[in-house]
């Protein structure tokens, strides 16, 4: 079980917490329950004088820390993706996930909400299960949040369509707002029939800094690891 450790404000003390209950997650409430195992996550100590996102003071919730440390590390027994280590990607790898048709238009306005970085870090498990984590950092949280109701929409499907989900449905099988606050949650499901792969989706919206979790497996993607995946990389971002 990952705990995840808080570097303090400009300094190297730090203290931890337990990142999930088991008791507070459905699902996650024995111990052959299929969470993965993920390393002990450790956010990053701050520029001196600098808060943390959602502490008194920073009204545009600004995430100083270095966007690249923000990132999931991967479970252990995951194999890494080329390109994908964790590093500073590039729109096009981004916008690589949505079928071709979105792709213009999330392109343009990127621009126009003024992203700063995208940092990437995907991975494979032995089950074959696949997931990529995108990081998107804006010039502030209104532009994030305007880019997010804007472009990928917050209905009973996203507006923008991944390439390896045609049709999904928000996922409403399990209650995360106590888990995730104050980073919301939009997450969904893949519209049955699934086609070579089965997909969940999650977008994580935390101040100036807008995350996607997608999840593909062939026959169909476990809820647990993906929910674990889900809580832990929004705590990071919280």
């Amino acid at each position: 079980m990952a705990v995840l450790v808080f570097g303090g404000l400009g300094t190297g003390t730090a203290y931890g917490i337990a990142s999930m209950d088991r008791a507070d997650v459905p699902g996650l409430a024995t111990e052959s329950d299929g969470r993965w195992d993920y390393p002990q996550l450790t956010l990053p100590a701050l520029p001196e004088g600098s808060p943390r996102p959602f502490t008194d003071g920073n009204w545009h919730h600004v995430h100083h820390a270095d966007l690249r440390r923000l990132l999931l590390p991967a479970p252990a027994g995951a194999t890494v993706h080329e390109g994908l280590a964790g590093g500073w990607v590039k729109e096009a790898r981004y916008l690589s996930e949505y079928a071709e048709d979105h792709r213009p238009g999330l392109e343009q306005a990127l621009t126009d909400y003024a992203v700063r970085h995208t940092a990437a870090r995907g991975w494979t498990m032995p089950d074959g299960t696949t997931t990529r984590v995108y990081l998107l950092r804006f010039l502030s949280s209104d532009m994030a949040e305007e880019f997010a109701q804007s472009e990928i929409g917050a209905g009973l499907s996203p507006d923008a369509v991944l390439t390896s989900a045609p049709e999904s449905r928000l996922d409403e099988s399990w209650e995360w707002d106590d888990l995730t606050a104050p980073v919301i949650l939009h997450v969904y499901d893949e519209a049955r029939p699934y086609g070579a792969e089965h997909t969940r989706q999650a977008y994580l919206l935390a101040g100036d800094t807008l995350g996607l979790v997608v999840q593909s497996r062939k026959g169909a993607v476990p809820a647990v690891p993906f929910r674990q995946t889900v809580v832990l990389q929004s705590q990071l971002l919280g």
